[in-house]
């Protein structure tokens, strides 16, 4: 039988517990007791980056947030010339840490590419303050669902004037993406009502999986 291990805990600014813990060569984090994230069910959080960067500029903007265990970070370095700037807003300075600590061989070391920038705070500061250095593509993967889990402030991303503040963040062309674990109808209609163009995308959590378990919302400013 193989053991799981605790490697680290915390709270989050709700004061709900936050745990690290590695079981078989994988890590996963809980928040409240609840799963929210690990690292062999990747899949959608690199879908979420394919879909954001598709026709990117030659020197493009990039803004995600969450950091989680860096996969959507990842790919996006992946799909990006070295001209790009990639802003990645963490809230939790522990998640910052926990990738520079205890996941250096799965993406904690991109946190240091020379094309990042990490900022410790809610990523909706920065999509208030862009000003003239809009963002060709808005990756936004902070929480589980528009229904907040990891804290109650996130809810006013997912909001009628959260939307339009990532509207306005955006170049024209630029889009942005939700990473959601479950479908959210309510959700589709607001986007609508502010974009023209809107997808909901059904993501796997890994390649091999049956179902498609989580929902991509991607909404692109005209």
């Amino acid at each position: 039988m193989k053991i799981t291990t605790t490697l680290a805990t915390s709270s989050t600014p709700d004061g709900e517990s936050l745990l690290l813990q590695e079981h078989d060569g994988h890590h996963f984090l809980k928040v409240g007791g609840v799963p929210l994230m690990s690292t062999n069910a990747s899949s959608s959080e690199q879908q979420m980056a394919e879909l954001a960067c598709a026709n990117m500029p030659a020197k493009p903007r990039i803004l995600i947030g969450g950091l989680g265990f860096g996969f959507t970070l990842r790919r996006v370095l992946e799909l990006c010339p070295p001209e790009a700037t990639v802003d990645v807003a963490e809230l939790l300075p522990v998640i910052i840490d926990w990738n520079r600590e205890f996941l250096k061989k799965v993406n904690g070391l991109l946190v240091d590419d020379p094309r990042v920038r990490i900022h410790i705070r809610d990523v909706a500061e920065l999509i208030k303050r862009v000003g003239k250095d809009r963002y060709d593509a808005i990756l936004l993967d902070v929480d589980n669902s528009p229904d907040p889990l990891v804290q109650k402030g996130n809810a006013g991303l997912y909001d009628k004037g959260g939307i339009a503040l990532a509207k306005a963040a955006l170049q024209p062309g630029g889009r942005v993406v939700y990473w959601s674990a479950n479908q959210d109808k309510a959700f589709a209609r607001s986007l609508g009502k502010i974009y023209r163009s809107v997808e909901c995308i059904g993501a796997k959590a890994y390649p091999k999986a049956k179902r498609f378990t989580h929902t991509l919302f991607v909404a692109q400013r005209e």
